[in-house]
């Protein structure tokens, strides 16, 4: 079982690191061209804030266990993730975007195994 968690953690990581790094390194128009309409919802800063929680929460699943510092963080930040992915999941189904709905809830699940695996 844990060699499955953390299987997960590096993958739920490096997917998170992956869309938050996007949305913290590209202007608004690529980011747009790249992921979708969605992103014309959401001013800069807001891109900005939620790439930073991606990226955050992709460091929290896998780094607080992987030191031994505060492994209780994991399962916080996996938890974290999960919100944050059914927000974007909420925000596809708002906009009628019904394939993009799967991806973040995909990742909700992963996130949401971590959180209770690893509490």
């Amino acid at each position: 079982m844990n060699a499955l968690l953390w299987s997960v953690q590096v993958l739920l990581g490096l997917a998170m690191l992956s869309a938050g790094g996007a949305k913290l390194a590209l202007p608004k128009p690529r980011l747009a061209a790249r992921m979708g309409g969605w992103v014309e919802d959401f001013s800069p800063l807001a891109l900005r804030l939620i790439g930073a929680c991606e990226v955050l929460g992709a460091v929290g699943v896998v780094a607080p266990l992987a030191t031994g510092i505060l492994p209780v963080l994991t399962p916080v930040a996996a938890a974290g993730l999960v919100l944050l992915l059914l927000g974007a999941a909420y925000t596809h189904v708002r906009r009628r975007e019904r394939t993009l709905v799967v991806p973040p809830l995909v990742l909700v699940a992963l996130a949401a195994f971590v959180a209770i695996g690893r509490r």
